[in-house]
């Protein structure tokens, strides 16, 4: 069974900050087939695993006249300092990572804006893809969720409250404040307390503080879902895309838990550096990552959740996606979250 995704609402509430991205930038057309070699940065590990598979690989198949090179990143904040290393000469041509840290590059010039003249599948694409405007669109949707060793935990846990019990302490991994999901979790925890994160995160915070001893590390290595398996850690943050792969290669050991008290949508764009010296290449292959083939077959391979609204997404695998779970998100605006980042990790350090 497969089903066209046309209901705005399974997206809708991902930002504040969504608008046209038609015409604000100048035209990168392309004459003819493009050709040409192009250096992706992304996500290493098993994204790069299968974005290489159901993406890169199929890309150039109707593409032969393209090489696409793909540089592991680490995280979405290493992946800015790399970009900011390499302004003044850029090695990098696309890069896919969060949003936040997208719009910070956005406003300090590093990506390169596009219009739908470069990009004319964005006419598919959901609003909330346009959450940079101006700039690259988002690549793939995802949320927050808790994972934990299905042999170590009684029961079908349902709260991040699970995370405050004894029987836990020193068994927990949680990725801090700059990455995504320190910022994240710090929404869920202020929702969780019925604090408004927009005001205030004294009181997440604090909270945070008071569960800071029993972690482990805030620092996953290489990540908690191995770090799980692996038996160091019990329980971890992490993305579901991820942690639904994990899951099924785990035979169900590794558990994925979508806090009653709701999850905070995270959003990758993909981007064109400022200066690539290969820009109707680059933009054809962004063309190719939005595109209703690329999106079903990357949904249906790990779990993020499309970004165009044409593709044929199969029940089974759209129900384990973010958009199933769209009443549960937490509204965030990341444009105002990108303002505060600094701040909040500041915090984070000094309190946490």
């Amino acid at each position: 069974m497969t089903r066209r995704i046309t209901r705005r609402t399974a997206i809708a509430g991902l930002s504040g900050t969504g608008a046209s991205i038609a015409g604000l930038a100048p035209g990168l057309a392309q004459q003819g087939p493009a050709s040409g070699s192009i250096t992706l940065m992304a996500y290493a590990g098993i994204f790069q695993d299968l974005y290489t598979k159901h993406v890169v690989e199929p890309f150039l198949k109707k593409h032969p006249g393209v090489q696409v090179k793909y540089v592991a990143g680490g995280t979405s904040a290493a992946m800015l300092g790399q970009l900011r290393a390499q302004k003044a000469d850029p090695q990098i041509d696309v890069v896919i990572l969060d949003a936040g840290v997208g719009l910070i590059a956005n406003r300090e010039e590093i990506f390169a804006g596009v219009s739908k003249t470069d990009l004319p599948g964005l006419d598919e694409l959901f609003p909330q893809a346009t959450i940079q405007s101006g700039f690259g669109p988002a690549v793939t949707f995802d949320n927050l969720v808790l994972v934990y060793d299905t042999t170590k935990v009684k029961g079908t846990p349902t709260s991040l409250a699970e995370l405050w019990k004894d029987e836990y302490k020193g068994k927990i991994g949680l990725s801090a404040v700059p990455n995504i999901q320190g910022i994240a979790l710090t929404v869920m925890v202020a929702k969780m307390l019925g604090e408004d994160h927009t005001k205030s995160i004294d009181k997440a915070v604090a909270k945070l503080g008071e569960l800071a001893p029993a972690v482990q590390t805030f620092d996953p290595q290489p990540d908690g879902y191995t770090m799980i398996l692996n038996d160091a850690i019990i329980w971890a943050t992490g993305w579901n895309a991820r942690a639904q792969t994990y899951r099924d290669q785990s035979k169900q050991r590794l558990g994925v838990l979508l806090p009653s008290e709701g999850s905070v949508m995270q959003i990758n764009t993909i981007n064109l550096v400022k200066g690539s010296k290969a820009k109707p290449a680059a933009a054809a292959f962004m063309n190719y990552a939005i595109s209703a083939e690329a999106q079903k077959a990357f949904t249906e391979a790990m779990f993020y959740s499309p970004v165009n609204k044409t593709a044929k997404i199969s029940d089974a695998a759209l129900g384990r996606t973010a958009a199933a779970h769209i009443d549960r998100m937490i509204a965030v605006d990341w444009g105002e979250l990108a303002k505060v980042r600094d701040a909040w990790n500041n915090r984070w350090k000094r309190d946490i």
